[in-house]
């Protein structure tokens, strides 16, 4: 438990010291990546390797193209997915790493923008770089002080640093996210309400003056275990199972206006399905009306809706 305390104390106050030194190469960085017309290549070797992937599933989850090349694989023949619309990001905590040159000459040959992350400024890949991106010296975490540890926690915040100043600039917000992430918890959470109603024909509306043996049978057709009543084309009550067996008396003897709940509960389309589930599983009901803000009907819900979606 100490030696646990001891890194994330060690890495933590790495980090503290880390954003004290940002300046203005790191936005020079995120301008030439928002410039580009290609991709982000992000490139390491070993450990940096290792991080230099996880900068780039960030980056290209999170709107900006991003692709990993191998250094070594780049050397023989995959210098070729390096093209001149695209910025390189180079990672080395020594800023030496042989297997770097090819691709560090080739931007240089082929006037391709090249940012490069190490911790010495006088190193090969700072002094080559359009932007230098200097880590601050710290201990690494090993009591050896040899295996990549803060170095590799510093190297990966930045990248993480990089792609949230990429998101802001862009405004890519959680809609966005999910063209992405359309799989997994994740997705499944941020998908619309719009995206699993029911609508058009599949709506079960029925005006406040329609006699009761009538809404039933619409009731029973659209199959959602509810009503709409529409009233000068807004939502003005909705009629449940719940309402019926409390109007037993009668039933088929009245009319829809005096059946409905007149304070219907209902979402907007643009609201996430997992708020809507919440709302069902919050009040018990398992249909939602989707209305504009005209209160105009256009969207239907049903808990089932949600469930087949992941959401549960």
């Amino acid at each position: 438990m100490a030696a646990g305390r001891r890194v994330l104390t060690l890495e933590g106050e790495a980090l503290s010291r880390f954003a004290g030194t940002l300046d203005e190469s790191f936005a020079r960085a995120v301008e030439l990546m928002l410039r580009a017309r290609g991709r982000v290549i992000v490139s390491g070797m070993g450990k940096s390797g290792h991080v230099a992937r996880k900068i780039t599933a960030t980056l290209a989850s999170t709107g900006t193209p991003a692709q990993f090349v191998h250094p070594a694989e780049a050397s023989h023949g995959d210098l070729g997915m390096v093209t001149r619309s695209d910025v390189v990001l180079l990672l080395s905590n020594s800023g030496e790493t042989t297997e770097l040159a090819d691709l560090i000459e080739h931007t240089r040959r082929f006037h391709i923008p090249l940012i490069g992350v190490a911790s010495r400024p006088e190193s090969t890949l700072l002094r080559a770089a359009d932007v230098a991106l200097h880590l601050p010296r710290a201990d690494e975490a090993c009591p050896n002080g040899l295996a990549p540890t803060t170095s590799t926690t510093l190297t990966m915040a930045l990248g993480d640093a990089l792609a949230v100043a990429l998101m802001e600039t862009r405004d890519f917000r959680s809609e966005h996210f999910h063209v992405f992430h359309p799989a997994g918890r994740l997705g499944q959470q941020l998908v619309r309400v719009s995206g699993l109603m029911h609508s058009g024909e599949d709506l079960p509306l029925v005006s406040p003056d329609t006699p009761m043996s009538e809404a039933l049978i619409v009731m029973t057709q659209k199959g959602f275990g509810a009503l709409g009543v529409l009233s000068e084309g807004r939502l003005a009550g909705v009629i449940t199972d719940g309402d019926l067996r409390r109007n037993m008396t009668g039933l088929l003897e009245r009319r829809a206006g005096d059946v409905m709940n007149l304070r219907p509960t209902t979402i907007s389309p643009e609201s996430f399905a997992a708020e809507a589930m919440g709302i069902m599983n919050a009040r018990s009901i398992t249909t939602l009306f989707v209305v504009g803000e005209d209160k105009a009907p256009i969207g239907i819900l049903h808990v089932h809706d949600c469930l087949r979606a992941g959401l549960g």
